[in-house]
């Protein structure tokens, strides 16, 4: 059974849906630009016999607070004040894409709190060409300001982040969408040199790997967090 919930982290409301044994070891799961902790339903599935599942909706998404100021950094931060607030100590961390920036900024400075580390078709932080988002019309469950702030940084990043990754100790596993993703895969080798104990699993299905090829996800990551 998943109960939605929410914590309070220095006046920013996260919501949250959390699964699985209450005293299995933690495994929190962020998501990619626009979506939220729901975009991980087809998946969690396999990873509830073996941990304690946290999906985050971050900032400016979902059901978590839309407060008008955005950045990677902050996100970064409310992951570590979410966990504080659980008193979850070291944890598994999943990302995609825009979850995966979070995630590795995150392990790149609490090296200490992550136990394994999965980035799911994310790129190395280093620049590349830049794009305008256009709006989509109607009404959307994430913040357009948010969009607006976090592409900058994502399209051309702060390049202490890009010589910090070799600060990541945990064992890492970057499953790369292939031909099919928008996503530079040289990018991803890239990452997967700098960081010092990485491994890169190809799934042919595009930048949404956990949602075309979930059953190919699920077996890399498991592989590489039950070997």
């Amino acid at each position: 059974m998943t109960d939605h919930r929410a914590v309070d982290v220095d006046g920013i409301r996260l919501a949250y849906r959390v699964s699985g044994a209450v005293d299995a070891p933690p495994l929190v799961l962020l998501h990619a630009l626009g979506r939220t902790a729901a975009d991980w339903d087809g998946v969690v599935a396999a990873f509830e016999p073996h941990w304690r599942v946290h999906a985050l909706d971050l900032r400016g998404h979902g059901d978590s607070a839309w407060p008008g100021d955005y950045s990677l950094e902050l996100m970064r931060d409310d992951v570590l004040g979410f966990l504080d607030a659980l008193a979850l100590d070291r944890v598994t961390l999943v990302g995609h894409s825009l979850g995966g920036f979070v995630a590795y900024l995150f392990a790149e400075d609490h090296p200490e709190r992550v136990e394994r580390l999965v980035l799911e078709d994310v790129s190395a932080p280093l620049p590349r060409e830049r794009t305008v988002p256009v709006r989509p019309d109607g009404a959307l469950p994430f913040d357009w300001a948010m969009v607006l702030a976090v592409k900058k940084q994502i399209d051309d990043p702060d390049p202490v982040w890009s010589d910090r990754l070799g600060r990541i100790t945990s064992p890492t596993l970057i499953v790369a969408g292939g031909s099919l993703s928008h996503v530079p895969q040289d990018l991803i080798a890239e990452m997967a040199r700098r960081i010092p104990d990485a491994r890169v699993v190809t799934v042919e299905a595009g930048h949404l790997v956990h949602d075309v090829r979930p059953r190919e996800f699920t077996d890399a990551v498991l592989a590489f967090l039950r070997p």
